[in-house]
């Protein structure tokens, strides 16, 4: 059925297929800034590979989560119209690169994602950070942000059937954590500390196998957007509460949003159909990075879809010479 201008209809086909090739070019693009240092360069790459992609897809979307303001972020920026117009009306919420710093130095778990909703149904962040708690399918509706780290952490052990020293805790390593990791560390539950890109480790925690099973602590607001996607079709679970980091985003917060309130993952990122894709940039624990060999480059990639459940492992390869670039745009047929 074929969707015109101004048809709220509600997506009968799995965009999230046609998302994939935008991760994959803006993966391809940064993967060439890959441990050279230039974090900037690497990140601007990537956005314009993504946007480029994501310009001609049926949709009419409107980017909530991008870049920043539009003074900020030439392109990707926050309202910025994507899409061909012809499709359904869509929110859109990217992040070229989770992780432009691991990927300025080589490091690993770096990864380019997109996410959508139907128009409306993503928050638009009114502080910087949101303080946070993921777990995945077997612990929805056993945690509680406000509760104690101990009191998630023995909830998560018995819904899982686990004893406490085998529960895993990703958090990001920064120094405001330091009491929350003290407090971890007391339970007897284990900690994994990551440098950079807390969707990544929020994903692990609804991935079976992973060795991850709670995300606690304080990140970024749009991450936390992003993350809800994800979980809208893994099955997981995301609470969060927006943490001004100063008197002055406190006051400006307060009159856009309630900074009390309990950001669920619905609230976060609601409607009947949210649709996610991640390629990995260097390789992590989610995905394997861009690949090179000889003529052929390789990208593994996460696809999902909430209507459907179904989640997908892409394997795609690319002949670097078939590969249409514009400037340092890569682009991906």
């Amino acid at each position: 059925m074929a969707h015109h201008s101004g048809d709220s209809s509600k997506p009968d086909r799995n965009l999230a297929l046609e998302l994939v090739r935008a991760t994959e070019a803006a993966a391809l693009a940064a993967s060439k800034w890959m441990g050279r240092g230039n974090p900037n360069a690497g990140d601007q790459a990537a956005v314009e590979a993504m946007r480029l992609i994501l310009s001609e897809v049926d949709m009419d979307g409107v980017v909530v989560i991008g870049e920043g303001e539009k003074d900020a972020a030439p392109m990707l920026y926050n309202g910025e119209r994507l899409g061909n117009g012809l499709g359904i009306q869509v929110d859109i919420a990217v992040d070229p690169i989770d992780g432009t710093r691991l990927l300025s130095v080589g490091g690993a778990g770096s990864i380019s994602v997109v996410g959508l909703a139907e128009r409306g149904k993503m928050f638009k962040p009114c502080t910087f950070y949101m303080d946070k708690i993921v777990v995945g399918p077997e612990c929805v509706g056993v945690i509680d942000i406000e509760a104690p780290p101990a009191a998630n952490i023995r909830a998560v052990a018995r819904a899982k059937g686990m004893p406490i020293s085998a529960v895993t805790v990703c958090i990001l390593d920064r120094p405001r954590h330091q009491k929350l990791i003290e407090k971890v560390r007391a339970t007897g539950a284990r900690v994994k500390l990551i440098s950079d890109g807390d969707i990544s480790g929020a994903l692990q925690t609804a991935i079976p196998d992973s060795g991850v099973d709670i995300l606690m602590g304080i990140g970024g607001t749009p991450e936390g957007v992003i993350t809800a996607a994800a979980m809208r079709c893994l099955g997981g679970e995301i609470q969060g509460k927006l943490w001004p980091r100063d008197d002055a985003e406190r006051e400006q917060a307060q009159s856009q949003c309630n900074l009390d309130e309990i950001l669920t993952t619905e609230k976060l990122c609601g409607g009947d159909n949210v649709f996610f894709a991640a390629t990995g940039i260097t390789t992590g624990e989610l995905l394997a990075g861009v690949h090179y060999s000889g003529n052929i480059a390789r990208t593994f990639s996460l696809v999902m879809r909430s209507k459907s459940g179904t989640v997908r492992y892409i394997e795609s390869r690319h002949r670097l010479d078939k590969l249409r670039t514009f400037s340092q745009v890569t682009y991906v047929d």
